[in-house]
């Protein structure tokens, strides 16, 4: 850049400054950096006020804020920092701020004079290493091993004084006093371009703090963890805050372990545990660049030794190019990255910028390095030529890539000594941009743009063919990047644009699964595959009306499941699975959490039947059996049939969800599952049961099903209500087998076993929690009835509320010929002749004591709120006691049914029936939506679930969805009140 290429004079290196100028960056404003020139040109030799060293300040007063105070705050140090040879000066301040720590004889060091000292040699090194570089005096490598000797340094001093500060309060003995940081115990380490020593003008020094417990000479007693956090947390404070001096450096310790978690200094033995078990790419890549700099030298230089087998693995790993390559493609995803504009551009992460470099290098370090020890250098320039010598690429690869590294780096550089600030984006104002082209040592805007495109874009090349293959699942908005600790300012800025709230959170989140936070993804394919989905994965969840609650239920479903490398192998391959699991998460977290138990539920949705499914009872029950399958053991069909249940049960759901079954249907259909459910734990016991006692002579046993289950309106959570009935030959009641029983104890013995079946936890999870209290004699006595007991209990001495339980009552397993019986005893007791007075009294005395008791629990109370589907039921199955005997067309119907028949029979009015079946209706699809998408309490449903219910009724919004809720309640309750009268 510049003249440097034209005139530089070869010296060795004793030769001054002033002496060894080359170049200078031609002005903006020349008046003006004349007139800040003049103002200090007094304090100033003669030398320097003409010539090329004034060449070089008015450059300085035209193009830099922060060069120019340096200059100008202090023209002696100015002057001699001309007339000294700058590989001496370097030298001189390196030795200086080494030594800046160690303090007096025997005493601990003043902190604030350590500190004033790092500050002022530091801003003396700054102007130092700007005048060597913008006088074209050092190329870009003894920059870059300048900034990175004196951070060294620095971080040494600051040790050195947290050290001798602990061993003066009797809190560390070192083993050497002038050297204390010696056999300390305590290693850290430079990564990223300082241990590279590639730093840069402005940059922060990434360091990582270890320890080892078993060599700290601490103070007896004392911890070592909360010891050595404390003195990293003093080693940053000393070196990055801001007193009227500056700062020396800015300390970034987030590249450690999961820094979300664990504390500023780290246990060497877990560190190596962590890296052995959970490390990942991004960090092998991190390490390659790792490099001891304080401490116990020796120490970390073993650590590092140690970590080999995890940074440099013996055969060629492809699996970390495509995670590597996975990465990138999380940094570029954005559309229409290929067309490159100057302004406002960014030199590192903007395409065919320094990044690019970087990745091209470390990622065929990676893979090629486990093998070939020449490829494992910590410099990016030096390894293109191993790679080239290595025969992996070509000199033209090798030779545009260094040349557009030392370009791009240099740019950089005049980035950063505008300000003094770490950004590597060119300005956006033209007038700015053209400022800046010539301080980057150019004539015009001109010249800069062509020769950052041409190295740009030959980066591109080069860069492409290695990294712009396989499968795009990028987002089209923005940056998506979550290797590494830190968040990414533009992840961030494009979590927003997707619509997250709280992006810092989600930018958590993320690196959470990568650094092993979650057992799910802890494995290293996961974490793979992982990397390639998370920007698709993140715009489905976008889509979502609550992409951050979406997002939480996922980290929750990954914080349950075992293993999720199935799951997300599916979610990468099917675009529509990934919608769909995304809307579960944000819609019906119930849902998500089927998928993330069993990822397999998902092939069942891109079967072409998922849009046009049988929901008959006998579809359901044959496709129940199809997945069950011969189990050859009860385990396995314990293990079998939770499995064809989940499944069934989130096909149903997943139906509803997407709008192919109505809610009414998608009762239907969980009702239908649990039928099968039910027949074949009953067949499967039974069969079991029975070879053990033998048959019991003239036998049979049925399975009633009450409540939601019998009116076939059974929930995404519901409960079963069942009621086991059976019959035997009175006069033969032993069981003819190797065991034999009695039929009664027989029966109740195999109807524990049933509900067994039904409700124990397996590995597989659970089946259905059941309720047998609606059984004669309630929660009291034996568990199966017999058939005779039970007709004669209805007929002479069930209660009306036990007739109201019986309005939907149906057989839903086992014996035929016990089913027709049952059945028929179910519609006599039903059509008794009652007195209409007294069934209507005794309903409303009954809702007034579970009005007093149980109350409701607000708007969102569809069932037991005044007006509620407890209203509803209740009314219709007063009508049906009251009037079934007159009109057996009642018997066997959902309440809108009851109403629709009461209206022809003439009982109500037509417009009363269809107000009130409409009401139900709809308060009881309200219901199927909250049981599918509210996890506990259904009236504490957020925002998202009210606007899915919203849409699911047709309306607007949630207060529409209120509103139409309380005007229908008010409808039911003032016709509940007309027809069954006021408590009183």
């Amino acid at each position: 850049m510049g003249r440097r290429d034209k005139g530089q004079i070869a010296h060795d290196g004793t030769a001054s400054l002033i002496q060894r100028l080359v170049q200078a960056p031609p002005l903006s404003d020349p008046e003006t950096a004349r007139r800040r020139l003049g103002e200090i040109a007094d304090a100033l030799p003669e030398a320097l006020r003409e010539g090329p060293a004034a060449d070089l300040l008015l450059a300085l007063a035209d193009h830099s804020t922060f060069l120019w105070s340096l200059a100008s705050r202090d023209p002696n140090r100015l002057a001699r920092l001309f007339q000294e040879a700058p590989e001496a000066a370097d030298a001189r301040l390196i030795a200086s701020q080494r030594a800046a720590g160690r303090g007096g004889e025997g005493a601990a060091p003043d902190l604030d004079a350590v500190g004033k000292l790092l500050r002022r040699n530091r801003a003396e090194h700054a102007l130092l290493v700007a005048l060597a570089d913008i006088g074209g005096l050092w190329p870009l490598e003894r920059v870059t091993a300048a900034l990175s000797d004196f951070a060294d340094a620095s971080v040494a001093a600051a040790v050195d004084a947290m050290l001798l500060q602990a061993a003066s309060a009797g809190r560390f003995h070192p083993v050497e006093r002038e050297d204390p940081q010696a056999g300390s115990g305590l290693v850290v380490l430079g990564l990223g371009k300082l241990g590279g020593r590639e730093l840069n003008y402005s940059s922060d020094i990434d360091l990582i703090v270890f320890f080892d417990p078993e060599v700290a000479p601490l103070k007896e007693g004392l911890e070592p963890t909360p010891f050595f956090t404390k003195l990293a947390q003093g080693v940053a404070k000393l070196l990055q805050e801001r007193t009227r001096d500056g700062y020396v450096h800015r300390v970034d310790y987030r590249l450690r372990p999961d820094p979300g978690s664990t504390p500023t200094a780290m246990n060497l033995a877990s560190a190596y545990v962590y890296y052995e078990t959970t490390g990942q790419n991004w960090e092998r890549a991190a390490f390659i660049k790792a490099r001891a700099i304080a401490g116990d030298i020796p120490a970390g230089e073993r650590f590092l030794a140690d970590l080999t087998p995890f940074i440099w693995r013996k055969y060629f790993d492809f699996a970390a190019i495509a995670d590597v390559h996975a990465m990138k493609r999380q940094i570029h995803a954005v559309r229409g990255h290929e067309a490159l504009a100057v302004a406002g551009h960014d030199i590192k992460l903007g395409r065919g910028g320094i990044r690019e470099i970087e990745f091209f290098v470390q990622t065929q370090q990676l893979v090629f390095g486990g093998r070939r020890p020449s490829l494992r250098g910590r410099s990016t320039v030096p390894m293109l030529a191993s790679l080239h010598e290595d025969g992996w690429i070509s000199a033209e690869a090798r030779d545009e890539l260094s040349a557009a590294y030392a370009f791009l780096r240099t740019v950089e550089h005049r980035l950063q000594m505008v300000r003094d600030e770490q950004t590597q984006r060119l300005p956006t104002d033209r007038a700015e941009l053209e400022d800046f082209a010539r301080f980057a040592g150019f004539p015009d805007l001109a010249g800069f743009e062509a020769a950052l495109l041409g190295h740009a874009r030959r980066v591109q090349a080069h860069y492409a063919l290695l990294f712009e293959a396989g499968p795009d699942l990028s987002s089209e908005v923005g940056d998506l990047v979550f290797s590494g600790a830190a968040d990414d300012p533009s992840t961030l800025a494009t979590l927003r644009r997707l619509g997250f709230r709280d992006p810092e959170r989600v930018s958590d989140t993320v690196r959470g699964w990568h650094f092993g936070r979650r057992a799910a993804v802890r494995s290293a394919r996961a974490r793979e595959v992982l990397t390639e989905l998370v920007p698709a994965l993140l715009q489905a969840l976008a889509g979502t009306p609550d992409p951050d609650a979406a997002l939480a239920n996922l980290d929750r479903a990954f914080g349950r499941m075992p293993a999720a490398v199935e799951l997300l192998t599916i979610l990468r391959e099917h675009e529509q699975l990934r919608l769909l699991f995304a809307d579960l998460l944000g819609s019906a977290p119930r849902l998500a959490g089927t998928v993330a138990f069993s990822p397999h539920v998902l092939d069942a949705v891109i079967d072409p039947e998922f849009v046009d499914p049988a929901v008959d009872p006998p579809a359901i029950a044959a496709h129940y059996r199809a997945l069950l399958g011969k189990p050859d053991s009860h385990e396995i069909f314990l293990d079998r049939s939770r499995d064809a249940a989940r499944q069934l049960r989130f096909l149903a759901g997943a139906r509803l969800l997407s709008g192919i079954l109505t809610p009414r249907a998608a009762g239907e259909a969980f009702s239908a599952i649990a039928d099968a459910a039910v027949a074949t734990a009953l067949e499967a016991t039974s069969r079991a049961f029975f070879t053990d006692h033998g048959a019991v002579p003239r036998g049979r046993m049925v399975v009633l099903g009450y409540g939601r289950l019998g009116s076939r309106q059974l929930t995404a959570e519901s409960d079963l209500d069942l009621v086991v009935l059976y019959d035997f030959d009175p006069e033969n009641r032993i069981s003819a087998g190797p065991k034999p029983l009695d039929a009664a104890v027989a029966y109740n013995r195999l109807t524990q076993r049933l509900v067994a079946a039904l409700t124990a936890p397996t590995r597989r999870g659970l089946l259905y929690e059941v309720d047998l209290r609606l059984r004669p004699g309630g929660g009291q006595g034996a568990v199966a009835t017999q058939f005779r007991s039970f007709r004669a209990y209805q007929r002479e001495d069930a209660d009306l509320w036990e007739h109201m339980a019986l309005t939907r009552a149906r057989v839903i397993a086992g014996d035929p010929s016990l089913a027709a019986e049952a059945q028929e005893t179910i519609r006599s007791a039903l059509m008794q002749a009652r007195d209409w007075e007294t069934v209507r009294r005794s309903v409303r005395e009954m809702r007034a004591t579970v009005e007093r008791e149980k109350g409701d629990h607000g708007p969102l109370d569809l069932k037991l709120s005044p007006g509620g589907l407890l209203d509803l039921d209740f009314l219709a199955q007063a009508m049906v006691l009251g009037h079934a005997r007159t009109h057996p067309g009642l018997i066997g119907r959902d309440a809108a049914e009851v109403f629709a028949q009461a209206a022809e029979a003439g009982l109500i009015e037509a417009d009363e029936a269809e107000r009130l079946g409409s009401a139900y209706r709809h308060l009881d699809d309200g219901h199927q939506w909250q049981r599918l998408m509210v996890e506990g309490d259904p009236t504490e449903a957020s925002a998202v679930a009210l606007a899915r219910l919203a849409r699911a009724a047709n309306l607007p919004d949630a207060k529409a969805l209120t509103a139409r809720l309380d005007e229908e309640r008010r409808t039911v309750r003032a016709l509940f009140d007309r027809r069954l009268g006021t408590p009183d």
